[in-house]
């Protein structure tokens, strides 16, 4: 009988997985323990922070040295630190050990993210770019939904320190399949180990990647002003706590629908036509929201929100790594995901200072547009 072993891209997905569970699991037990023990919002606040305020200085120095010395090395070193970061919380009780496990969860996670994204652009080559870039969105959709639902469930059954030690064994099987050489992936690029340099100002100067990190920005704000606006505008109208629930299910089934069928639409559709359709769907929701007080109009505005912004993301990646300099797609990667970390902390912080001035219908319309000018800007890019 034949044994059929598995192809290095679904390898590299699963081990992303696992590693995604730990930061999605994390987060969820790392707030509700400082919950527990005693810690009012701000102190939360600081702590969720914590998970992108590293990863905004250190993404662009972790994808240069992706590019410099290959992907292994900073997957493995990312790995590694994810299971250090929750074990020192499974060891140590307090918030001391809770910022910790924040601060070091966060980088370590960028670490292999970046060297994973870079890896993605490289196995299987131009015709199967959008494709993969879909599927490991895919996958960390899958993690999204799990990591925090199973994570719930350990700490209602089991407690924290049971949970923490759960989250510890995950990116035990990355680390064994990286230090054992049991999947093949991109070495360091040649025309960096030629000695390939350049500054990160050299994505603003072109004016294609300009418009790629112009519409991630857009997205990424899109999608972390949502996370923030449900809770708060669903007690504010009333909604019970499962009703809120339900409407941010809908939206992550929606991103996991629409990531399921990207092959499909990345065959049909370019990377600039998905783009321009998932802006403008956006800003439509996002025009719409303020006049929306029933669970099911919220849900279903949810569900198309979810569709546009859950598409993006794929083809973002796509256009990035098509038209990075050679040698530095880990660097683009980096720079991609600065400016994701850079939008998590600031728009909490923006977002109630406006929200709480002038409500919440002129923050959501001013987003809808900014949605709708990057529709536009990317349609003319497209003709």
């Amino acid at each position: 009988m034949t044994r059929v072993r598995p192809s290095p891209f679904g390898v590299l997905i699963a081990l992303g997985v696992a590693n995604h569970f730990v930061l999605t699991g994390s987060r969820v037990t790392v707030s509700l323990n400082a919950l527990a023990l005693g810690a009012d919002a701000a102190t939360v606040g600081g702590l969720m922070a914590l998970f992108a305020l590293f990863p905004m200085f250190l993404a662009i120095p972790g994808g240069r040295l992706a590019d410099r010395i290959g992907v292994r090395a900073p997957m493995l070193v990312g790995s590694i630190g994810n299971a250090a970061g929750v074990l020192v919380a499974t060891l140590l009780p307090g918030l001391p050990a809770l910022f910790a496990t924040a601060m070091l969860t966060g980088v370590s996670f960028m670490l292999f993210q970046v060297a994973a994204q870079y890896a993605t652009g490289e196995m299987g080559g131009l015709a199967a770019r959008t494709r993969h870039f879909g599927l490991l969105a895919l996958g960390y959709s899958t993690s999204s939904i799990a990591g925090p639902m199973i994570a719930g469930l350990m700490i209602d059954h089991a407690g924290f320190r049971a949970t923490f030690a759960l989250l510890t064994l995950l990116p035990l099987v990355p680390i064994a399949v990286l230090a054992t050489n049991r999947i093949a992936l991109p070495g360091p690029h040649p025309a960096r180990t030629a000695g390939g340099e350049g500054s990160a100002l050299d994505f603003v100067t072109h004016p294609e990647l300009r418009r790629v990190f112009l519409i991630n920005g857009l997205v990424s704000m899109a999608w972390e002003l949502y996370t923030l606006f449900v809770p708060i505008y669903g007690h504010g109208i009333g909604l019970s706590a499962s009703r809120i629930g339900y409407v941010l299910a809908a939206f992550a089934t929606a991103t996991f629908a629409v990531r399921l069928a990207m092959p499909a639409i990345a065959r049909r559709m370019s990377e600039h036509a998905v783009l321009t359709s998932a802006l403008y769907i956006g800003a439509l929701v996002y025009a719409a929201l303020p006049f929306s007080r029933s669970v099911g109009v919220l849900m279903a505005l949810s569900f198309c929100l979810g569709l546009g912004l859950g598409a993006s993301q794929p083809m973002v990646m796509s256009l990035l790594h098509s038209h990075a300099p050679p040698g530095r797609l880990g660097e683009a990667a980096g720079v991609r995901l600065s400016l994701v970390n850079s939008i998590s902390v600031a728009v909490p912080l923006v977002f109630g200072a406006v929200g709480g001035a002038f409500g919440f219908s002129p923050v959501l319309w001013s987003v809808g547009l900014c949605l709708a000018t990057g529709g536009w800007l990317t349609r003319s890019a497209r003709r």
